[in-house]
């Protein structure tokens, strides 16, 4: 004969034991397998199905009560088509007539394993004969029946996103588990930002739903092979969002194809942010046990554009996490780095076919901030006509027209009194009074209509301006302003603006009569080869370009502490006493941006090299993003070199020093209590290096910031000297080279204009281009003299001309003088001879507060040149202006001339003549002289005062 058996076996929420029914059914088995039967070409269907606890002890109860042993069961399976009725009455579940055989047998009587397991392959066909015939169609329904059983749900249990739970609810419920987790910020590396024409869960759904094909079309691309994506999946408590994919790595040139897993969580989805990380693990490639490969995706809402179509910003970051250190963490990084940027290189240029990218098609956000207020400029007849329609133009015009008409309508009448042909007087007090008002209205009309002519024509400023160079590049965008200070009796301001960065000052044009000014200016800043620490913002309203002005409002703009992003279009409030009160408020737009790309890191670090004398070796990305983190820098601050030393305070602190192009920074971390603070170069006023002394047993240096600046490090300083905080540091591993270090990178950001004569003067002496400027600027000398030049000085100074000639000098005590009269950071090359008794040398420097109040710098070219009767000096000079109001439009000629008197009595005469070229008419020409004049008759009297007191040889 032939038995056919098939045998189906379910384990679905069991929590019976599985020995226990192993021996129960073998039991059966071994008693079954005693039996005689005939019967052939039958089809036993055994579906096995573990049940409850619970039903296990009803059972077992109900068979007890029943009285049945096992003797009594065995006798009963001679005949099994009544099996049915004897497990009714016996309390066994209805499922066992559907197939499902559940035996109960004591465990006293276990065989041996052997038995059991040769038993469950030789099974007699008794069970052919006792069992009722249960066909094919019945053995499969049990199979559904069983396969479609749920267990109850516990604590742990997962719940996969199948096709009956939509992807959009599962990040529905995400969302309301995840509604206060912030968005997680970018890793150490980027490899794509870009912004696309979509809305951010369009993007998302793209990127990451199973609805989309778009990631099974990467990999494909990437030469992926055996590709399996899993369900996404999210426990009952909504803490985690997230899917397996497994994949096969194409093969390179150093590593083979490996098999790749790939883990995508969520880390927050609130309709408007997304956030995706994911973790790809490769096991197989060398020492892949070590790290894992983590990408951040992280969709924004995108700018704004001026169709109104919803945007995405997605920003692609990257980091290698370390499972176990290694030796090999730079040669995995770079490896990584390589590759990473050749795939989502194709990704970024896959996604760009699918979805339309912003700045490809739709022009950057900057392109379309600067081209709409460029379109936004008003037309100057539209401008008269709102500056000259109001009630007050009106009414005058009204009352000069009908005066006017009046006396047309009158005939001349008889002269009276003192009167005569061509003097008409008023005869009487009301036309006194008519005369007064006229006069009044007249008056009014005429300031109005040179008000207008002098905005029309301060179009000057630096607007429209173009950047010229390679490197940092900032552009600012003066939009408007509101609630100006009214300082003038009109009440109202002729509101202007000047903005400093890096020495540099833009200004802006100057609006007449208005608390409310609308500018629309474009502002852009030469290329700089460092990164803009802040930028300085200062309102001013306009009374002449060296007389007293009065302040509107200043701020300042930190481009340290400040998201570039939130720069793109903010309103800035003004501090000072009449910006608080009236609540004055800047609307700008700033964009700052890098044209060298990851080149100006290189050349930077070069830079320093020949400055310090010291190799300096680029750090990771992974050092790199872990200083960023440590003290909240921005993404373009990159970390130079450190060093170990000792914060000394009343309680010394042992930590690290950070320095980087625009701070420095100190983090310590000692039992628990963390100390950390940072500056930057420009609030540092002066370095001093204190040798080893009794009381300090290593070298240090002593810091001292500027007056007010720095207060957010503080609590890091030794002491506090009217307002300026000082720091001193010890205990440096190689004192020398930290001290080379950070004196370099301080006067690399606040001395850079001496360092720029310096240059100036170094290629000087490689070639002849500054003979041929200073040829160039000395063709104005030869024409001062036929300027018509005013005396504004004239002294006899008690002090020998050999001493009074050290104001020129160039040495210690010129740097000096100069600096107390206002020069600040005053400069000067060597005097050179080109021509026999002929010297020529350049100085440079900039106004202080006290000189200008809007600052401002000077370049000037000095030629020194003897007497005739070689009793004394004459030094002519010639000034041009940087960032001063109308400072292209003249140049100051200034002409020395110090004679000696007697030399017995140790005195010398010195007479100053200064004078005014133009190179451009202006209407404020009699303003701009009379403020010249003044302004530069007291600085040139206070320096030879100061330089009189402080000769050595004077009396």
């Amino acid at each position: 004969g032939e038995i056919c058996v098939a045998m189906s076996l379910e384990t679905a929420g069991a929590t019976r034991s599985w020995s226990d029914d192993l021996v129960s059914e073998l039991t059966d088995i071994q008693k079954d397998y005693s039996l005689s039967s005939q019967g052939t070409g039958t089809s036993v269907a055994l579906s096995y199905q573990e049940s409850e606890a619970c039903q296990e002890e009803s059972v077992n109860g109900n068979l007890g009560r029943a009285g049945f042993t096992e003797e009594d069961n065995c006798s009963q399976d001679t005949d099994r088509n009544q099996t049915t009725a004897e497990d009714k009455s016996n309390g066994i579940p209805a499922a066992a007539s559907t197939g499902i055989e559940v035996s109960k047998t004591d465990k006293s009587n276990k065989p041996s394993f052997v038995d059991r397991v040769c038993q469950m392959f030789v099974r007699k066909s008794d069970d052919v004969v006792t069992t009722p015939l249960v066909t094919t169609d019945k053995s499969e329904d049990v199979q559904e029946a069983t396969t479609g059983y749920e267990a109850p749900a516990t604590g742990s249990q997962t719940y996969s996103a199948s096709t009956d739970t939509p992807f959009d609810e599962l990040l529905k419920y995400f969302e309301s588990k995840h509604q206060e987790v912030e968005m997680p910020v970018d890793l150490q590396g980027i490899l794509v930002d870009k912004s696309y024409i979509t809305s951010p869960s369009d993007l998302n759904n793209f990127l990451f739903s199973p609805d989309s094909n778009f990631r099974q079309t990467v990999v494909e691309l990437q030469g992926c092979s055996d590709v399996k994506m899993e369900s996404w999946k999210i426990d009952s408590d909504g803490e985690s969002l997230k899917r397996v994919i497994t994949y096969t790595t194409a093969p390179s040139k150093l590593v083979k194809a490996v098999k790749a897993t790939e883990e995508q969580s969520y880390l927050k989805a609130d309709g408007n942010g997304y956030s995706v990380l994911l973790s790809v693990s490769t096991p197989d490639v060398p020492c892949g046990t070590y790290f894992r490969t983590e990408i951040l995706f992280r969709i924004l809402p995108g700018p704004e554009l001026d169709s109104e179509q919803l945007t995405s910003h997605l920003v692609i970051s990257w980091r290698i996490n370390f499972l176990q250190s290694t030796m090999m963490k730079g040669m995995i990084e770079n490896g990584a780095k390589q590759g990473l940027q050749q795939n989502y290189a194709q990704f970024s240029d896959l996604l760009s076919q699918k979805i339309k990218p912003i700045d490809v098609d739709a022009g950057s956000d900057k392109g379309q901030v600067l081209a709409s207020l460029q379109r936004g400029q008003e037309s100057d007849w539209n401008i008269a006509f709102l500056y000259f329609c109001n009630f007050g133009v009106l009414c005058s015009l009204f009352v000069t027209i009908y005066i006017a008409v009046h006396v047309q309508l009158r005939s001349s009448g008889a002269h009276k009194g003192l009167e005569f042909p061509g003097l008409d007087l008023p005869d009487s007090l009301s036309e006194i009074v008519m005369g007064g008002l006229l006069f009044l209205q007249l008056r009014h009309i005429y300031k109005k209509i040179s008000c207008f002519i002098q905005a029309r024509e301060q179009k000057v400023g630096d607007h429209g301006v173009k950047a010229q160079g390679d490197g940092w590049l900032l552009t600012v965008a003066l939009i408007e302003g509101t609630k100006l200070a009214p300082v003038d009796a009109t009440g109202f301001s002729d509101p202007y603006v000047v903005f400093t960065c890096n020495g540099k000052s833009k200004t802006s044009s100057i609006k007449f009569q208005t608390l409310e000014p609308q500018w629309n200016d474009i502002f852009e800043f030469d290329a700089m080869d460092d990164p803009p620490s802040v930028m300085n913002v200062h309102v001013y309203d306009f009374d002449g370009p060296f007389d007293e002005v009065t302040s509107l409002g200043h701020a300042e703009i930190n481009f340290v502490k400040s998201n570039l992003s939130e720069l793109a279009d903010v309103w800035i409030p003004l501090q000072g006493n009449l910006a608080q009160s009236w609540q004055s408020k800047l609307h700008l737009r700033i964009f700052l941006s890098n044209s060298k790309g990851s080149t100006m890191v290189t050349e930077y670090l070069s830079k320093m090299e020949k400055e310090v004398g010291k190799k300096m070796t680029l750090r990771s990305p992974r050092t790199n993003t872990a200083f960023q983190e440590l003290f909240s820098l921005p993404a373009e601050e990159f970390l130079i070199s450190s060093f170990t030393c000792c914060l000394k305070r009343k309680l010394h602190t042992q930590g690290h020093l950070f320095l980087s192009p625009r701070t420095i920074g100190f983090y310590s971390s000692m039992f628990g209590r963390k100390t950390k603070f940072f500056f930057l170069w420009e609030d540092i006023e002066e370095i001093q290096a204190v040798p080893q002394s009794i009381s300090s047993w290593s070298p240090s240096l002593v810091i001292t910031l500027h007056k007010g600046r720095g207060m957010d490090a503080k609590h890091g300083a030794k002491s506090v000297d009217n307002g300026r905080l000082k720091f001193c540091l010890q205990s440096f591993a190689s004192f020398s080279v930290a001290n080379r270090t950070i004196m370099a990178l301080w006067k690399a950001r606040s001395l850079s204009s001496e360092y720029k004569m310096q240059i100036a003067e170094e290629q000087s002496q490689n070639n002849d281009t500054l003979q041929s400027e200073d040829s160039g600027i000395f063709v104005g000398v030869e024409d001062a003299k036929n300027l018509q030049m005013n005396e504004v000085f004239s002294s006899s100074i008690s002090a020998n001309m050999a001493s009074l000639m050290e104001v020129f000098g160039g040495g210690s005590f010129e740097m000096k003088i100069m600096n107390k009269v206002g020069c600040l950071n005053y400069s000067a090359t060597q005097w050179e001879s080109d021509k026999p008794d002929e010297y020529q040398r350049q100085i440079h420097y900039k106004f202080s507060r006290k000189l200008s109040p809007i600052g401002g710098e000077v370049t000037g070219t000095q030629q020194k040149s003897p007497m005739p009767n070689k009793a004394g000096w004459i030094i002519e000079e010639v000034m041009e202006l940087q960032g001063i109001l109308f400072g292209d439009f003249f140049t100051i000629h200034i002409r020395y001339q110090i004679e000696d008197l007697a030399p017995k009595q140790r005195a010398c005469s010195v007479q100053v003549f200064l004078g005014i070229e133009w190179s451009k008419t202006t209407r404020h020409r009699k303003r701009i002289e009379k403020s010249v004049l003044s302004g530069s008759s007291a600085r040139l009297k206070e320096m030879f005062i100061l330089a009189s007191k402080q000769l050595p040889h004077a009396r």
